[in-house]
C-alpha cells in the first residue's frame, strides 16, 4: 500500500501526496516515507507566519499566493488549524479565509494543531519535506497563533513572518516572549487602522536595541490592497537558510 502511494507520488499524482501528507500528520510510517524521500534537487523556500489569532495571517497568505502564482512558482500551503475538541480534526478556519483555489500550481492542506505543540502541527519537517520533493517551490506555513511562545515553527522555516497590528499592545507581549529575536520578517498588518505608524516606530525602535540584526519592517493594508508587493520582494531577497538532511 504504501509502496504504491510512494510510486504515484514519484509520478506526480496529488491524490498520492494528500494520503501521504495524511499518513505522516497521523504519525504513521513516518521512518518508511522519510526514508524514500532523497534530498531535493532544488530546496524549497519555506516561509513561516505567526502572529495572534485576528491579525490576518491567513488573508495575507491568501495575497502573497496571487504574487507567487504570477511569479510560476508551484505554491504549497500548510495550515496549523486548531485540533477541533469533538473529531480531533482541524477546524478548516485559515483555509477558507485564505480565498485561493487550489489548482496545478497551488495545494492547500489545513493540519490539525493540538494544545501545547509550540502552534504547529506534530511531524510539519516531514510534511514539508514531502511538498519540496514533491516539487513546491515555495511553501507557506501558518501557525495557530494563540500562544505567545510559538517559537517551533523557526527550526523548520528559511524565514519567520511576525503579524502584528495597530493598537493592540502585541508589540510589547512579543517582545517579551522574544519573538521579535526569531522574526526575520515584521509586518504591521491593517496598515489603515488608526495608530499603524505608531506601532511600526515602536517595533523599530525595538529592533535597535539589537544592532547586529537587520529586520524588515513591512505595513500592509490589505483592505487597500497595499504592501504585498514589497513583503513578496523582501521575502525573495532573504537567504535560506534550512539544514535539509
Amino acid at each position: 500500500m504504501l509502496e504504491q502511494l510512494l510510486q504515484r507520488y514519484r509520478q506526480g499524482d496529488r491524490l498520492a501526496v494528500s494520503r501521504l501528507v495524511s499518513l505522516a500528520a497521523r504519525g504513521e510510517q513516518l521512518a518508511e516515507i522519510a526514508q524514500a524521500l532523497p534530498a531535493p534537487s532544488s530546496p524549497a523556500r519555506v516561509i513561516a507566519f505567526t502572529g495572534g489569532a485576528g491579525v490576518g495571517k491567513s488573508t495575507l497568505i491568501g495575497r502573497l499566493i496571487a504574487l507567487a502564482q504570477a511569479e510560476q512558482h508551484k505554491v504549497g500551503v500548510l495550515a496549523c488549524d486548531p485540533q477541533s475538541p469533538l473529531t480531533g480534526g482541524a477546524l478548516l478556519g485559515d483555509r477558507f479565509r485564505m480565498g485561493a483555489t487550489e489548482d496545478d500550481g497551488v495545494w492547500i492542506r489545513s493540519l490539525a494543531t493540538a494544545s501545547g505543540r509550540g502552534a504547529v502541527a506534530e511531524h510539519l519537517d516531514l510534511i514539508i519535506r514531502l511538498l519540496e520533493n514533491f516539487g513546491f517551490d515555495v511553501i507557506f506555513v501558518e501557525t495557530v497563533g494563540a500562544g505567545q511562545g510559538d517559537v517551533a515553527v523557526a527550526a523548520l522555516a528559511d524565514a519567520v513572518v511576525l503579524l502584528l497590528q495597530p493598537e493592540t499592545g502585541d508589540d510589547l507581549q512579543w517582545e517579551k516572549a522574544g519573538i521579535l529575536e526569531l522574526a526575520d520578517v515584521i509586518v504591521v498588518h491593517k496598515a489603515d487602522l488608526p495608530g499603524a505608524d505608531q506601532t511600526a516606530a515602536q517595533v523599530r525602535a525595538m529592533l535597535e536595541l539589537s544592532p547586529n540584526r537587520s529586520v524588515p519592517v513591512v505595513q500592509i493594508s490589505t483592505k487597500k490592497g497595499e504592501g504585498h508587493a514589497e513583503l513578496w520582494k523582501t521575502l525573495l531577497g532573504l537567504p535560506k537558510r534550512r539544514r535539509l538532511t
